[in-house]
């Protein structure tokens, strides 16, 4: 089944405030057995911006959806076109202080677990293991009609190949790797197919408007079972994808802390949200801790 995506949310006047005190975020990661759930907000230092947070993507940019993906030849140029030319950069980004803490913190045993909303592999660039990717990896390439995954730099290197000299300037770049350009900018791309089968490519990320793997969902929900807090770092959780997991440890009475500088549509359900920038906050909380984060 396939859903209408949620792209915006609006708190309401009775919306909890957030705070700048570091000390709920410092006695959960204390306390081990935290889960990590991240969001865009953790890479926006990397140089990737985010969709809803101040100067977000979606205030310019409407992504790319799977109806639309497989709707028609001309949504796939397009996408293809503009996520080709974003991975240039894309692909070039570097793991940031949040998710070098985020590593430290799991060197040290005091993790549970780590879910990502990102498709940007940055958490596992910084050492991270076992990181489960909720929406997939835009590193990966699979075919719609055989099912072969492949690697985003192979198909990079055919898409140069068949567009010699493709190189428009972008007007800016999102957080699925997409860069923004014009019809006309895009008007002459060359779309290559499978290399096994002759099939449609598509980038092994979950659109919105697609649902995610029910087996992805169930590893992540034992993930919330087995932790003793989750802690939400850079995510609105304005998708349900990731706010079923707030809702989950909520209701199993698991504390639930987000840092976030902007309300989420969870804040009525953790025991606070701290209002600072992750790299800063997760920093500070790991020099409280003791944990060098290299």
């Amino acid at each position: 089944m396939r859903v209408r995506p949620t792209l915006n949310w609006t708190p309401s006047e009775d919306h909890p405030p957030g705070t700048t005190d570091l000390e709920p975020v410092v006695e959960a990661v204390a306390a081990g057995g935290v889960l990590v759930l991240s969001g865009a907000g953790i890479s926006t230092e990397s140089g990737i911006p985010d969709y809803r947070g101040e100067g977000g993507s979606l205030s310019r940019h409407r992504p790319m959806t799977y109806q639309d993906f497989t709707g028609g030849a001309r949504a796939r140029r397009r996408y293809w076109a503009r996520s080709h030319l974003g991975w240039r950069t894309f692909g070039r980004a570097r793991p940031n202080d949040g998710h070098r803490a985020v590593a430290a913190f799991g060197r040290h045993g005091l993790l549970a677990g780590v879910i990502t909303q990102n498709v940007d592999g940055l958490h596992q660039a910084a050492g991270s293991e076992g990181v489960v990717e909720l929406h997939g990896g835009l590193d990966r390439v699979v075919c719609l009609d055989c099912g072969d995954v492949s690697a985003r730099r192979e198909l990079a290197r055919r898409l140069t190949e068949a567009n010699p000299g493709f190189a428009p300037v972008p007007v800016a770049l999102n957080p699925d790797g997409d860069a923004d350009l014009t019809d006309e900018q895009v008007a002459d791309f060359h779309v290559v197919p499978c290399a096994v089968c002759g099939g449609i490519l598509k980038p092994d990320v979950v659109f919105f408007g697609e649902t995610v793997p029910a087996e992805r969902v169930e590893r992540c929900r034992e993930l919330v079972r087995g932790a003793d807090s989750l802690l939400v770092l850079g995510s609105s959780l304005t998708v349900m994808s990731g706010l079923r997991f707030v809702r989950q440890a909520a209701e199993a009475g698991t504390p639930v802390v987000i840092v976030n500088r902007d309300p989420t549509r969870g804040d009525k359900l953790a025991a606070a949200r701290v209002a600072l920038p992750l790299g800063k906050a997760l920093t500070s909380v790991a020099e409280r801790l003791g944990v060098d984060p290299g």
